[in-house]
């Protein structure tokens, strides 16, 4: 099958009111010109699952100044006044996770497994409604996993059967979210021919990307 796909294409894919994993931290590692095209399309009411929401005008932050997002599910929003101020009038639904906790429960999501225990959140707002286990005398969160539609990711290399590199702290988000949705599309700066990546340097095998756009 062939992977490689444009911009148009990848859009088509991109339904209103799918939840969808965004890579990356602070827009860095994100798949920056598929969220610029998607805030000016007519796509909408999406579920947007990342660290946090970037700038107003770049990574997640154009969706969200673009009121494409109905909720957002991230660990800060400080960066972005629009989210602030969505937030504030109850234009946007926020569900805050502390980070790590966020990490993990798309991790667990990729796996296929029930959830995560962790005492992180015990005792303040973020155990409301959260179901507690003790475990030898200690109290933990049974963290619930997490999975979307689509994981948009954003790429440093990418070979042409997917195989993907991300470099320096690109990586941060992309790798577990690769695993953790029913379609996965890659936006890459820089496509080589198969076998020009050693084998070690992969960060997502091609086996989890099923597109990718030329950033």
């Amino acid at each position: 099958m062939e992977k490689i796909i444009s911009i148009e294409e990848a859009l088509s894919k991109i339904k209103s009111g799918m939840t969808i994993m965004i890579g990356g931290f602070l827009s860095a590692g994100s798949a920056n010109r598929l969220l610029e095209e998607i805030s000016k399309s007519d796509i909408t009411d999406l579920t947007v699952i990342c660290n946090d929401s970037a700038y107003p005008e770049k990574g997640i932050g154009v969706l969200i100044a673009a009121k494409k997002v109905k909720k957002a599910i991230v660990s800060h929003i400080g960066s972005n006044k629009c989210a602030i101020e969505q937030l504030n009038n109850k234009e946007l639904d926020i569900e805050f996770v502390p980070q790590g906790t966020l990490a993990e429960r798309v991790r667990v999501g990729g796996a296929g497994l029930g959830g995560v225990l962790t005492p992180t959140g015990i005792g303040t707002i973020i155990e409301e409604g959260k179901q507690k286990l003790t475990i030898d005398g200690k109290e933990y969160l049974l963290e619930k996993p997490l999975r979307a539609d689509v994981a948009l990711l954003g790429a440093s290399i990418a070979d042409e059967s997917g195989n993907l590199v991300y470099k320096g702290t690109t990586q941060n988000f992309n790798c577990i979210m690769a695993t953790a949705a029913d379609l996965v599309i890659a936006e890459v700066k820089e496509i080589v021919k198969v076998g020009e990546i050693p084998m070690e340097q992969v960060h997502t095998p091609a086996l989890f990307v099923d597109f990718m756009v030329q950033a």
